[in-house]
């Protein structure tokens, strides 16, 4: 028996952008992730009050074109932020705070940015590559962590399906080369049995 899937929430969807972006793409993808579910969090990131404002106008001119614009603005209006930073190394910050699902980064030297990126689902690097492509095209994966366990936890793969089972082996030199290691951590842990299991095999000098 061995465990499938994470037990998935509703989708999140940050966008880290700067004064390079297209406000009218930024709306967009803000507007797409809560198409799933009005519960899902949309959060834009930026270091740039007049992108911020931009996009704000674009979602007025936006969301009352969208199909499904009732559970959009409930998301929009529930649990949906914009975030005024210093820089794009605060936006990161942020970010990975946060650990997104899905993050989009829209700004100078995307691929460089992503790099830095510790937390998150999937990144979506260049005004070109919105969240929807990877739903459906790029072949990234589509069943990621929310919640924030991105900070923990990989998107859905093979090994989930997989049960490993380790295979430890060692010769008497190399255990009593590590046998002083094992000595301080297990005695960190008042766990001296541990100890005493490895010095049983190869006693201190000395005898002690």
């Amino acid at each position: 028996m061995v465990g499938t899937d994470g037990e998935n929430g509703p989708t999140e969807v940050a966008v880290i952008a700067d004064d390079t972006a297209d406000p009218a793409h930024v709306a967009a993808d803000l507007i797409a992730q809560p198409e799933h579910d009005e519960l899902a969090a949309c959060l834009l990131v930026t270091p740039d009050a007049g992108l911020a404002d931009e996009v704000d106008a674009a979602l007025g001119r936006q969301v009352p074109a969208a199909r499904h614009r009732a559970r959009v603005e409930r998301a929009l209006a529930g649990q949906s932020a914009c975030v005024l930073v210093d820089d794009l190394d605060a936006a990161l910050a942020v970010s990975d705070a946060w650990a997104p699902e899905h993050l989009e980064i829209q700004a100078r030297d995307p691929a460089k940015l992503a790099a830095r990126v510790s937390n998150a689902g999937a990144v979506f690097a260049g005004p070109y590559a919105p969240v929807s492509l990877g739903d459906y095209l790029a072949g990234s994966n589509h069943v990621l962590p929310t919640g924030g366990t991105a900070r923990h936890t990989s998107g859905l793969s093979v090994l989930p399906f997989l049960r490993l089972v380790n295979v430890v082996e060692c010769d008497r030199e190399a255990l009593a080369a590590t046998a002083p290691l094992i000595d301080a951590l297990g005695g960190a842990e008042d766990l001296a049995a541990h100890v005493a299991a490895v010095r049983a095999r190869v006693p201190r000098e000395g005898g002690a």
